[in-house]
């Protein structure tokens, strides 16, 4: 199976090289100082499931000398999805899956690639660009979970899942991928915008009465918007999401805080912003989304003062 990997960071990075050191043919498409650092000393994964040394690997920033592929592993943050860079991957036959963070992924490729192109994905994984060419991942916690936007057990879902299972990756079929979705998307729009909010890590937020009544708060938005959508969820799912964050390390902050405190871009408007966006087309209040997105939106571009 020919993958290419759109996207060497935290997450493309770390499943690429599982899918690698697999044997697997594995092209990673990356930028800049990380492109350089993997042509010359390959990749390097840092993981307590295993540390991983690519070299050498194959890496570009032009798609188009990579060419159609079985499967594309879109894994880029959501504002450098740019269907016109990936298009040179896309064959007849070509699979294509986001692994990126938000709700609107999937709809956004299918829109550009065709429906019959696209499959649903989601990663439950702590994982980021330590040094170029350096991947760290955080803990043990690496799953994949991908599956026909349709529900149904096609072939070339089976077969993506039995090269993940051969390289070693927790790989999981969904029969619902849409709600597997919101259900990460109903912690991590939270998660991100709360941490970010108040610059700090999930550990004092969840101590303080307040502020994790606010967290809470963010989540039942969250959570309302998804089922105004009709997005199948349980009933605990706030209850639910509120134990896995007491269960967090206490310094783990959200990607979202990282790039805010480096001056990096981010990707407000794919998650507080898509709870706004959204709660205003279903006719469903987000007041606390409201602020957040609201605090942080002359942040967004990466170029404000932190």
């Amino acid at each position: 199976m020919k993958i290419a990997v759109y996207g060497a960071g935290g997450i493309g990075g770390y499943y690429g090289a599982r899918l690698g050191a697999a044997g697997g043919d594995v092209h990673f498409i990356a930028r800049g100082a990380h492109l350089a650092a993997i042509r010359t000393q390959g990749l390097r994964v840092n993981s307590a499931n295993g540390d991983l040394h690519i070299h050498p690997a194959r890496v570009t920033d032009d798609p188009a000398a990579v060419g159609p592929v079985d499967v594309v592993l879109v894994a880029v943050k959501l504002y450098d999805t740019e269907p016109e860079n990936i298009r040179p991957l896309v064959g007849p036959e070509t699979t294509v899956v986001s692994f990126q963070n938000g709700v609107m992924a999937a709809d956004s490729l299918a829109a550009a690639f065709g429906p019959e192109r696209v499959i649903g994905g989601m990663t439950q994984i702590i994982s980021f660009i330590a040094a170029p060419g350096v991947i760290a991942h955080g803990g043990t916690m690496a799953k994949l979970v991908f599956g026909e936007l349709d529900g149904r057990r096609s072939p070339r879902v089976e077969a993506f899942h039995q090269t993940c299972t051969d390289a070693g990756i927790d790989a999981e079929i969904s029969p619902d991928i849409e709600a597997d979705i919101w259900s990460k998307f109903v912690f991590l729009a939270p998660f991100s915008g709360i941490t970010a909010l108040m610059r700090l890590p999930i550990g004092p937020i969840r101590e303080d009465k307040r502020t994790r009544a606010l967290f809470r708060r963010a989540t039942e938005e969250v959570f309302a918007v998804a089922r105004a959508k009709g997005t199948r969820l349980p009933d605990d799912q706030v209850d639910r999401n509120m134990e896995f964050v007491d269960g967090l390390p206490t310094d783990m902050g959200s990607s979202m805080l990282h790039d805010l405190t480096q001056g990096r871009r981010l990707e407000l408007a794919w998650l507080s912003g898509t709870v706004v966006s959204l709660g205003r087309e279903l006719g469903q209040p987000t007041p606390t989304h409201d602020v957040i997105e609201a605090a942080l939106k002359l942040h967004a571009d990466g170029s404000g003062e932190v």
